[in-house]
């Protein structure tokens, strides 16, 4: 349960028993709200002993009596405003001239209650002041996760482009120095190691573009009716002259219009990564299968090879962002670990569902279930 801090600053005991009494049960909650909050009552009987207090713990509210024996409430209220305190100011006092009510909210008093209130009132007022607490709360989580995803991202980008970079930079100098001799020839094998890193850092690249754009929910996305079929054609086609460079054969085994709801980029998306990742994984004269059916207000998508396959420990981390199956088949296999991880974002954003099943040395079968509409 949140607990909501609320120091009352007045100098009538009263005033400052009475309001623990009908706080000391109440709760408040929201749909919004993950649990209730309840609150905790601090008292102080002067401005010098709120300020004291304050020091040492923040409350979350402040509820502040303006005619007080020492420093009156408002320059209370001014210290809370010159030192950015993050309190919420409630000022309570019957001598509220328009003057003071003016100074007041100048200096970030959140609301007013007129003394004499009732139990009823008070409360009513509670609970809006709490709504704002909560927000601000959240907001304070939510900047802190931000901060520390933002972090780990850019820590593992710049280990992802850092490796690739120093091995660029180190095949130019072996060029820059010609430690090969003279003869343009005899570079051509770092070159096109070279060229490899780069087209290595562009994919990343572009991974990261399509991350960001689906997280982000910037892209406009054209749904309509698409035919799944040919999307996965167009899919196949492209993706022809990587299979054939790795000796694997490609097989679509259905010819029927498949009918869904959906934008085709995105769903293109899924097709080349799924085929793209079973080709990559896959083993000489292997083979690559793609299957798609219709069964219950759902399309069923099944891409299957004659690969490497997965143990149990490496599927449970399959679609986490930038994680590639490292070990001794994959040594040689380049990419950007961020795949998989778009893939399911964007099965996600349709209600729908990936599942893989994989066996060591045999291969690897990724399942994603749509529904139609």
């Amino acid at each position: 349960m949140e607990i909501i801090k609320i120091m009352v600053v007045d100098d009538e005991p009263g005033i400052r028993s009475g309001v623990s009494r009908v706080l000391r049960d109440f709760t408040v909650s929201y749909p919004f709200m993950d649990e209730a909050c309840k609150f905790e009552i601090i008292e102080a009987p002067t401005g010098e002993d709120a300020i004291e207090m304050v020091n040492q713990s923040l409350p979350d509210i402040m509820l502040l009596d303006n005619k007080l024996p020492g420093i009156q409430g408002i320059e209370v209220l001014e210290y809370v405003s010159k030192n950015h305190l993050d309190i919420l100011v409630v000022m309570i006092t019957s001598y509220a001239s328009l003057e003071v009510a003016v100074k007041a909210t100048k200096n970030g008093a959140f609301d007013f209650i007129p003394k004499p209130f009732t139990p009823q009132e008070l409360r009513s007022s509670i609970e809006t002041i709490t709504k704002q607490v909560y927000f601000r709360r959240m907001t304070k989580k939510l900047n802190t996760a931000g901060k520390q995803i933002r972090f780990q991202f850019l820590s593992v980008l710049s280990h992802e482009l850092k490796a690739p970079l120093n091995a660029i930079e180190g095949y130019l100098q072996m060029i820059e120095e010609k430690q090969y001799g003279d003869n343009v020839d005899d570079y051509m094998q770092i070159v096109n190691r070279s060229l490899d890193r780069v087209k290595g850092m562009r994919s990343l690249i572009m991974d990261l573009l399509d991350l960001t754009k689906i997280e982000s929910g910037s892209t406009n996305r054209d749904i309509k009716k698409i035919n799944l079929t040919e999307i996965a054609q167009l899919s196949l086609d492209s993706m022809k002259p990587f299979a054939i460079q790795n000796d694997v054969f490609l097989y679509l085994n259905t010819h029927n219009e498949i009918i869904i709801n959906a934008d085709a980029r995105e769903l293109e998306i899924v097709f080349n990564n799924l085929i793209s990742n079973a080709i990559k994984y896959n083993r000489k004269d292997g083979r690559v299968d793609c299957s798609i059916k219709q069964k219950d207000g759902f399309v069923i998508i099944t891409i299957s090879d004659s690969g490497i396959g997965m143990t149990e420990e490496e599927l449970s981390k399959l679609f986490n962002e930038f994680v590639r199956i490292k070990n001794q088949k994959t040594k040689n296999i380049s990419g950007s670990g961020l795949g998989l991880s778009i893939v399911k974002k964007i099965v996600d954003s349709y209600e729908g569902d990936i599942t893989v099943t994989s066996i060591p040395d045999k291969g690897s079968t990724f399942t994603v279930t749509l529904p139609v509409k």
